[in-house]
Formats: C-alpha cells, sequence, structure tokens
C-alpha cells in the first residue's frame, strides 16, 4: 500500500476525495468550500474534480445548512455539511438536537441518517472570539450523535472514512491547532479506523493520562519529560468522546492504579469528569490516589492574550501526573 506524508487538514481533504470518488451519494457542502477550497483549504480542488452538485457553496446560514443536510440525509444521499469554525454551530444547534440526533428514533429505525457533521475546533490560533471553542460534550451528552476527534493524520482520514459510512450521524472535530503542525504517514488507498475505539500512544505503568484532538501531543511531550524522571506514564487518545471506549480506560487504570485527564475544553462537566465517573464505577478498588484533572478553566474561552495560560500546557500535564504518582 502507498504512503504518502500528509498533514492533518490534508489527511482530511484525502479522506474527502476517497469517499466522493468510491461513492456517488457522498457530497460536501458549507460556506466557501467549493471554489475557494473552504477557509483552512480542507476542500481543497475537490469542487474542480466533482462540480458543482457535488460541491456546494451555501449562503452564511449554519442553521439552513445543517437542516438541509438533514433532509438530504433522510432521502439517502450522503451529505457533509461544514461549519466554518464549531463556535458557529449554535445557530445549527437545534436542527442537531432535534432532527439529526433523533430521526432514527422519532422513525422507528425506518430512517437511518448518514450525515458527518464537520467542524475545525479548540484553540491556540489567535483567532478571534467565537472561534475557538471547545464544547465537544455539548454533542457527546445526545443521545444518537457519534463525535469523533482525530489527533493524527493517519487517524483523521481513517476515522472520518468511517463516519462517512456510519448509517447515523456523527460530529466530526478537527482540532485546527494541530492542522498543519506535523506530518504523519497515510496510505492512499482507502481504509478505517473504527468509531469508539480509544489507541495507546504510549505504554506506561506508574498512571494513565487519557486525553485525545490537540491536547495529545503535549500530554506525550510530558510523558517523555518525566520518563527521565523515572514516571512511567501511559497515554491513552480516545479518539472518540462518543461512544466512550470505557474498557480501554478501565484496563489502563487497572494496570497503573492512578489516572489524570487532559482536555482543553472547561473542567466543569468535561470528559475528564466522565473518565473519573467510570474509573470510580469499574475499577474503584484499583485506585492508588484520586483522579486529576488538567484542562481549561471555567470561564470564556479568552482572546488571544491569555490563550497560551488558558490551554494546558507541557508543564500543567507534568505538574498533574507528578501530583497523582505522589500523591
Amino acid at each position: 500500500m502507498t504512503e504518502q506524508n500528509l498533514t492533518i487538514v490534508q489527511a482530511v481533504r484525502d479522506g474527502l476525495y476517497t469517499e466522493m470518488q468510491r461513492d456517488d451519494d457522498v457530497l460536501v457542502m458549507g460556506e466557501d468550500v467549493g471554489k475557494n477550497g473552504g477557509v483552512f483549504r480542507a476542500t481543497e480542488g475537490l469542487w474542480d474534480e466533482f462540480g458543482d452538485n457535488r460541491v456546494i457553496d451555501t449562503p452564511l446560514a449554519e442553521s439552513g445548512i445543517i437542516g438541509t443536510a438533514v433532509g438530504m440525509a433522510a432521502m439517502g444521499l450522503k451529505p457533509i455539511p461544514e461549519i466554518q469554525f464549531s463556535g458557529f454551530m449554535y445557530p445549527g444547534y437545534d436542527q442537531i438536537i432535534s432532527h439529526m440526533s433523533r430521526f432514527r428514533t422519532r422513525t422507528r429505525g425506518r430512517y437511518t441518517l448518514p450525515m458527518v457533521l464537520r467542524a475545525p475546533y479548540g484553540g491556540g490560533i489567535r483567532a478571534p472570539e467565537s472561534h475557538s471553542e471547545s464544547k465537544e460534550m455539548f454533542y457527546a451528552h445526545e443521545a444518537g450523535l457519534k463525535v469523533v476527534i482525530p489527533s493524527t493524520p493517519y487517524d483523521t482520514k481513517g476515522l472520518l472514512i468511517s463516519a462517512i459510512r456510519d448509517p447515523d450521524p456523527v460530529i466530526f472535530l478537527e482540532p485546527k491547532l494541530i492542522y498543519r503542525a506535523f506530518r504523519g504517514d497515510v496510505p492512499e488507498d482507502d481504509y478505517t479506523v473504527p468509531i469508539g475505539e480509544a489507541a495507546v500512544r504510549r505504554e506506561g505503568t506508574d498512571v494513565s493520562v487519557f486525553t485525545y484532538g490537540a491536547m495529545t501531543r503535549p500530554t506525550l511531550e510530558a510523558a517523555e519529560n518525566l520518563a527521565e524522571e523515572g514516571i512511567d506514564a501511559e497515554v491513552i487518545d480516545m479518539r472518540t468522546i462518543s461512544p466512550l471506549d470505557r474498557e480501554a480506560i478501565v484496563e489502563s487504570f487497572k494496570k497503573t492504579g492512578r489516572a489524570v485527564a487532559v482536555h482543553e475544553a472547561p473542567k466543569n462537566g468535561g470528559l475528564g469528569a466522565e473518565i473519573t465517573a467510570t474509573i470510580q464505577e469499574e475499577a474503584l478498588l484499583y485506585q492508588e490516589a484520586p483522579v486529576k484533572r488538567v484542562a481549561g478553566y471555567d470561564v470564556p474561552y479568552p482572546l488571544y492574550a491569555l490563550e497560551d495560560y488558558y490551554l494546558p500546557s507541557v508543564a500543567r500535564v507534568e505538574e498533574g501526573i507528578r501530583e497523582t504518582v505522589n500523591f
């Protein structure tokens, strides 16, 4: 199988291209996704290849974009609407919750809704207000939606293809901080990465560190730094927020007895709380220390002067791991 060296945003484009070429029912729609190739160029060249009927420039109307995609999916197409930034999804929230997530249940299984709602999410790029949200738990709370967040180019293409082929709706959030931060090997052919399965990014025996998205890289860096101090951290990339791979959480925790959760979303009600509850319910007797959460703060996302302070840094992750191991 031939490999290509791609960034995450290039892997998004490759995944879209692969599925559009394979399946004529797959189409892309959103603001500036056509001739312009999208605000981050994730759809660059697709309009030239597939034309107006399958790469559709829409008005600036998020509720209309998502609602139209719901209707298309109900009638058998496989739309992939793009919202330019996840912080712009809120005008379409009613469509997501009232229609997108409930269609299979509402029709008693007569209809599925094969659509993927894509959006860049997260901070770190010095963007203005409403461009740096990390509110993925809004959607993880809703039954009927899958929520996927990749952290590597390989996983990005494989998870996106899995999402497009899934009969049910998927929220696919792309960490824009690492869109072009590094490259990785990505097969040219089509392949899938299973939705709902975490990945062990680093084996370890002293503490389990659970993370996802853009926070995977600083977490791995912190783990490597702490190895020099004799702390052996296992790093788990959750990859999917819903459904959550609870088996991977419990399996790792039973090995280490200690856990840290790292995410840029606010601490209150974040995935770290769900990971903590899972450990309490299913692995309490293995616990050697309180579960530590290293997360964004429970405040509105700050403008760029305070952005680096808000986001979990390598130093903050190291501190959280040390505190847990030394308890």
